[in-house]
């Protein structure tokens, strides 16, 4: 009965160090994915964060294309407990015309979050032309309990953006940043 039950203990432990081991590559492997996804994306050109603000330049001299006229259609997405929105539907804008539009994010809880804006073009051939000079989605927002923000992003379209594209849509995924709340509180 002894070695019964020292046979059935030793399988446990093997059984038990087996699932930890599992567990650690589960851990392991889920936790460097999102580096491996983020080099993924960057190779393959798809799904890519906005630049900082630093690597996009603007040039004062840029003419504008007076003979042309693209329509910029916004929009917002939330993913966590606010209100995120453009303050206007739509602009015209000519390009080489630098344009300012804001978005508006309003926390609905009780308690400060960190978020993170992700944009997002259609037509996608339109995404190279389309240059950011300030935006919020560069860096990381903090917001406290029921605070609301007017956020500006300052932009304009390259002249090369080619003739049969005549409107581009620019959306944002706003969401909450894993990890950061407790950071936070």
């Amino acid at each position: 009965m002894a070695t019964e039950q020292s046979g059935r203990l030793n399988l446990n432990r093997r059984m038990l160090g087996k699932l930890l081991v599992i567990a650690l590559l589960m851990f392991g492997f889920g936790y460097a994915m999102v580096p491996v996804y983020k080099q993924m994306c960057e190779v393959l050109g798809i799904n890519m964060l906005t630049p900082q603000d630093n690597t996009v330049k603007y040039d004062k001299n840029t003419q504008v294309d007076k003979s042309r006229t693209i329509t910029v259609e916004l929009d917002g997405n939330a993913q966590g407990p606010w209100r995120f929105r453009p303050t206007t539907r739509s602009v015209k804008v000519h390009p080489g015309e630098l344009t300012t539009v804001t978005y508006e994010v309003v926390n609905t809880q009780a308690r400060t979050v960190q978020a993170q804006a992700i944009p997002s073009y259609a037509p996608q051939s339109a995404t190279p032309y389309f240059k950011k000079v300030e935006c919020f989605c560069f860096k990381q927002q903090t917001l406290g309990p029921n605070e609301a923000k007017q956020m500006p992003v300052v932009f304009y379209i390259e002249p090369g953006l080619p003739r049969e594209v005549q409107t581009i849509t620019l959306s944002y995924t706003f969401f909450e940043i894993a990890g950061a709340q407790a950071a936070v509180n």
